[in-house]
């Protein structure tokens, strides 16, 4: 417990403000730590490269570090707190984009951001050059606590109980280089939700954290365990509907304190929380956590002025009052079609009058899903400076949002991302694919992901058609270990090998949303060149078995998948 509330007061940070921006800023000693941890791993790779470290004794370091070795070279996972980025931090990566890789980062569902090509031996540059603007790679691989997420809304959106942004960077300031967590059985990864809509996925989270209200009005977090996807796809369960929020990191504490002590270390596919609360069982376990909670609990209460502090920081910006009373969006919504849809499909209600948030569609039809180029960061930099506080998002579907947009600024903010090629009107269509590296990149692929989105897009080249289908969502990962969560795609796709040739196993019906389920097995394995037909024959049922409005998700749930399955094998 010592070690919790040392850790604690250490944490406590200094916000500042720049312009109107509301993020995180560190303090001198934030600064330090981060800058001396580059020297650190500059000094590591220095001795691995000239030979006086082994491949194993490296591994545990650059993982420390967000480096994994890939197929063709080192990949870098940049950290993204809760999706949050400034424009300046958005230059900064299109410099390490265009100076230390091929040109362009990845966007990936855990808001986080990823370089494919970097070299080894200037990994420590690209660190350095992150923490100018402070930004790092710590806790984005290994077995540690990762990179918290929440709702890309967070703050702006209609259906939110209270803006959940300060929850998660109390979580974070607890997590990062958490002494007693470095070494945990396995990954361990952390989503809050404050909203109506979950947009944050946190039934399959080993830890999910809802902000909710309780029947005497008093605002705190229900708290659900086990969740994750992976070889394994499990929904996490409820362990407390209540939690008082002085509480919340003495009780998150409880829980990585028993799976540290009891989760497997033999086993690295049973090593996950899920494998634990499931052979434990809900009832024991929950009673396991209650016991060290009552145990630790006095004395790591959050006080209310501390939450005050950090709300504070979290505050808007300054909005315009007169936003809602302009005219020329309504007149360029009745004149152009184009933007018509782009505003239906792209952009969401904002709890301001007059402002709407604006997702960057980073699924444009002959790019890689999340891929963004240099030159696109910096435009997209300069457009968040010009329309929307300096600020973007990050999202769990691997697009960007600019979510505090004047209604008045929509139509040329719409134009500039058009010749960007950033402003395909798919968002929660069919083409807003999730997907992995795959066989392109991944050394732990079994087939390729990348260029399957390419020809699904080629297939589906019908806007009208694509926008007709309404909220349909593919994930595709190229193996079982499922980074784009096709487990609980409303279509998932899953890359198998079989004698060195790429198949592709399809499930139907699983959805991250408030109603979290796996998706359920259509049938065997179809070969490489057929998937696309079958993703299409899939489509083709939908719309002839549906009912007026229905979406795709109830039309599965309604029907089943045998008269999908029926279509897609009826030649075999």
């Amino acid at each position: 417990m010592a070690c919790s509330i040392l850790l604690l007061v250490l944490s406590h940070r200094v916000y500042t403000r720049i312009s109107t921006l509301c993020m995180y800023q560190y303090n001198h000693k934030d600064q330090t730590i981060i800058e001396e941890r580059v020297a650190q791993f500059r000094g590591q790779t220095e001795r691995y490269l000239k030979g006086e470290l082994s491949d194993d004794q490296f591994r545990a370091l650059r993982l420390m570090n967000g480096l994994y070795i890939q197929t063709h070279a080192p990949m870098l996972r940049v950290a993204g707190p809760y999706g949050l980025l400034s424009s300046k931090q958005l230059r900064k990566l299109g410099d390490i984009a265009k100076n230390y890789d091929k040109g362009y980062a990845h966007i990936t569902t855990r808001q986080n951001i990823q370089f494919n090509w970097p070299e080894l031996a200037k990994v420590p540059d690209i660190l350095a050059e992150l923490a100018t603007v402070q930004m790092h790679a710590v806790q984005t691989s290994g077995n540690c606590l990762r990179n918290t997420t929440t709702d890309h809304l967070a703050g702006v959106c209609q259906d939110e109980l209270e803006d959940p942004r300060p929850t998660c960077e109390i979580i974070r300031q607890w997590t990062t280089f958490h002494p007693e967590f470095a070494y945990l059985p396995r990954k361990f990864k952390i989503a809050v939700s404050a909203t109506t809509q979950d947009r944050a996925a946190t039934q399959f989270h080993d830890i999910g954290v809802h902000i909710v209200k309780n029947a005497a009005g008093e605002i705190g977090y229900r708290i659900l365990v086990g969740g994750g996807l992976g070889r394994t796809p499990i929904i996490g369960e409820e362990i407390r509907p209540f939690l008082e929020k002085k509480h919340l990191l003495s009780y998150l504490e409880a829980i990585l304190r028993i799976y540290n002590l009891y989760g497997r270390r033999d086993n690295k596919y049973k090593a996950r929380i899920k494998i634990l609360v499931k052979e434990t069982g809900m009832e024991t376990f929950r009673e396991q956590v209650e016991a060290e909670w009552n145990a630790i609990k006095n004395g790591m209460e959050i006080s209310d002025a501390r939450f005050a502090e950090i709300k504070a920081h979290f505050t808007g910006p300054a909005y315009d009052p007169n936003a809602a009373a302009d005219t020329n969006f309504s007149a360029h919504l009745s004149q152009n079609p184009a933007f018509a849809t782009w505003v239906k499909f792209n952009t969401k209600e904002h709890k301001i009058a007059g402002y709407r948030a604006v997702f960057v569609s980073l699924k444009a039809p002959d790019s890689p899903p999340g891929d963004i180029t240099d030159a696109q960061l910096y435009e997209v930099a300069d457009l968040a400076d010009h329309y929307s506080f300096g600020e973007i998002r990050s999202t769990h579907r691997q697009n960007l949002v600019l979510a505090d947009v004047k209604q008045a600024d929509l139509y040329p903010l719409w134009q500039k991302l058009s010749a960007l090629k950033l402003a395909t009107a798919n968002i929660g269509t069919v083409t807003d694919i999730i997907c992995c590296p795959g066989l392109d990149f991944c050394s732990l692929a079994n087939a390729g992901s990348i260029g399957v989105v390419r020809e699904i897009n080629q297939a589906l080249d019908d806007l009208d058609y694509i926008h007709d289908l309404g909220d349909i969502k593919i994930n595709i990962s190229g193996c079982m270990n499922g980074c784009a969560h096709q487990s609980a795609g409303h279509i998932g796709i899953l890359g198998v090998d079989k004698k060195g040739v790429e198949w592709y196993q399809i499930t139907l019906g699983g959805s991250s949303e408030n109603e979290a389920a796996i998706g359920e097995r259509l049938g065997p394995a179809v070969a490489r060149d057929e998937i696309v037909s079958a993703i299409s024959t899939i489509l083709d049922v939908y719309v002839k078995q549906r009912q007026e409005e229905e979406s795709f998700l109830n039309a599965v749930k309604r029907i089943g998948i045998e008269p999908f399955k029926e279509k897609v094998y009826a030649n075999s």
